[in-house]
């Protein structure tokens, strides 16, 4: 979080971020730790890349020739060869 700023408004400590009002604390230490567990949060759950040879998922779809032989199941138009 790097677009933020604690506003004192009262007695209280307003956390801004991008220019909006997000929480309001009593204490500007507790606002401070507050931020810097957020943004250790936001850091820690950032998805890692993805490799360029990463598996494809799995199909779900069943094979054509198990869709041939089961006589219960009548077979897509599309997908009969």
């Amino acid at each position: 979080m790097k677009n933020y700023t604690i506003v004192r408004i009262g007695n209280e400590y307003v956390v801004r971020a991008n220019e909006k009002s997000i929480l309001k604390i009593a204490s500007r230490r507790r606002a401070e730790r507050t931020v810097t567990d957020a943004a250790e949060l936001l850091d820690s759950q950032a998805a890692p890349p993805l490799s360029p040879q990463a598996p494809a998922e799995p199909s779900i779809t069943r094979d054509p020739s198990e869709i041939a032989d089961d006589p219960r199941i009548i077979p897509d138009p599309s997908e009969v060869p």
